[in-house]
């Protein structure tokens, strides 16, 4: 393959040249916007846009609603959890109270224990 090109300046600007005319008469080919099958391809990609904008609609639609689904999910979640940690508490405060409330009752028995050993003590010597 040889590096030199044979073509000189004429035959570019000829090339130039026809390429340009060739745009143009594509371009002068085309036919009107008021012609019936023009019309329809326009009427059927207004169609299509519709329908773009219509699934668009739609998916944003079923986004908007799981998003909304997942909140209330959410919400009710934590509402259970927050039912779930105030019942741990309340059965973990009735447990301290009872166990208080034993530890009083078995100090009280042995105070009395002690009273009656010490009364009982005292009637021995008399």
């Amino acid at each position: 393959m040889s590096a030199f090109d044979f073509r000189n300046f004429e035959d570019r600007r000829q090339n130039s040249q026809s390429a340009k005319a060739a745009l143009l008469e594509k371009f002068k080919a085309r036919p009107a916007l008021d012609d019936p099958e023009m019309m329809a391809k326009a009427k059927a990609r207004a169609e299509v846009a519709k329908a773009r904008e219509e699934r668009a609609r739609e998916r944003e639609r079923l986004r908007l609603e799981a998003e909304r689904k997942a909140a209330e999910e959410k919400r009710l979640r934590e509402e259970a959890e927050l039912a779930a940690q105030i019942a741990r508490e309340e059965a973990e405060a009735a447990a301290l109270a009872a166990r208080k409330a034993a530890e009083a009752a078995e100090r009280k028995a042995q105070r009395d224990a002690r009273y009656a050993a010490r009364k009982a003590k005292v009637k021995v010597k008399r």
